[in-house]
């Protein structure tokens, strides 16, 4: 199909039109996210390389915006719910993800970006420890590569095991913010599952995102880094703003499902973004180890907080 579009603009109006579908109910997260890896495919993205600041940005935005759906009494019980096993989960997977790469020899700075990425939040984490390791560009972009291909997985496989499971809104919520990578397919897949499973998702996984800032200070002492500047997430500071704004302001109240609503568009629009930065080229880089590395630790950590979640 790309030999017939081989006009630019072509291209770029058929970019914006899919786009502009995303923000409509019509379209559903994971469909956003095929639609997205579908053009990157077959008639190639002509805005891939001015997206990604626009990614992390509309993303944070998106999150902020659903946090005017949300009470305060909700976010302090869906954060002191998931807080034990959000610990659990990501010294395990730091401690396993380091056995793992001297078990299959991967490169220590590619080990250690797949298994932050995967304990706290996908892109987001590796991206704060990549100043402090100091890896090269191949091992950041493979990381990435494999952290999304998870998480595209992930966006289909856990709404489906969740139904399969009778799981309730709750227990969904909570294994999403757990199990899943990267921030926008945890909202992803649990706003496709239900409300309350979104509110829960989102609180428990923005309070695992603070990890970053101990995590990285580890990382300091351990690559005995002292001169690299720490990568704070304060969006989530915004989020904890809106969710007090709706919680303590009530007139608020009639502003605020048209907030999540717009958010909710905002969020599918990311993940369209995600899809088109993705290729079949970035697929294939990725190597048999490091992949297998990254797939055990994401089972690990899936099946182990689904258990303990039921159980």
């Amino acid at each position: 199909m790309k030999d017939f579009i081989q006009n630019e603009m072509t291209r770029k109006v058929f970019f914006i039109v899919l786009a502009v579908l995303c923000l409509t109910p019509l379209v559903s997260s994971p469909i956003a996210l095929v639609l997205g890896f579908g053009l990157a495919v077959f008639i190639g993205n002509p805005f891939e390389k001015h997206l990604h600041h626009y990614i992390h940005l509309l993303l944070q935005i998106s999150i902020v915006g659903l946090g005017f759906g949300m009470k305060l009494d909700e976010a302090l019980h869906a954060g002191k719910t998931g807080l034990m096993l959000t610990v659990v989960s990501i010294v395990t997977v730091m401690v396993l993800g380091y056995f793992l790469g001297k078990i299959f020899k991967l490169e220590r700075p590619l080990s250690y970006l797949i298994s932050a990425g995967t304990a706290i939040c996908g892109g987001s984490a590796i991206a704060a420890v990549s100043p402090i390791i100091k890896p090269n560009t191949k091992q950041i972009s493979l990381a990435l590569a494999i952290v999304f291909t998870l998480n595209s997985i992930a966006l289909f496989v856990y709404p489906a095991i969740g139904h399969l499971l009778n799981l309730s809104q709750e227990q969904f919520g909570l294994w999403c913010a757990v199990g899943i990578h990267d921030t926008s397919s945890v909202v992803g897949a649990a706003s496709k599952y239900g409300d309350e499973a979104l509110k829960i998702a989102t609180t428990v996984k923005l309070a695992r995102a603070l990890w970053i800032i101990p995590v990285s200070l580890i990382t300091m002492f351990i690559f005995k880094s002292k001169d690299s500047k720490i990568k704070i997430p304060w969006f989530i500071g915004y989020f904890i703003i809106a969710i007090l704004l709706n919680t303590y302001f009530p007139f608020l109240d009639r502003f605020s499902t048209s907030i999540t609503v717009l958010a909710k568009s905002g969020l599918n629009l990311t993940l369209f973004f995600i899809g088109s930065t993705l290729s079949l080229q970035t697929l294939k880089s990725i190597g048999l180890k490091p992949l297998l590395t990254a797939v055990l630790l994401w089972i690990t950590i899936s099946v182990g907080s689904l258990l303990y979640i039921i159980h």
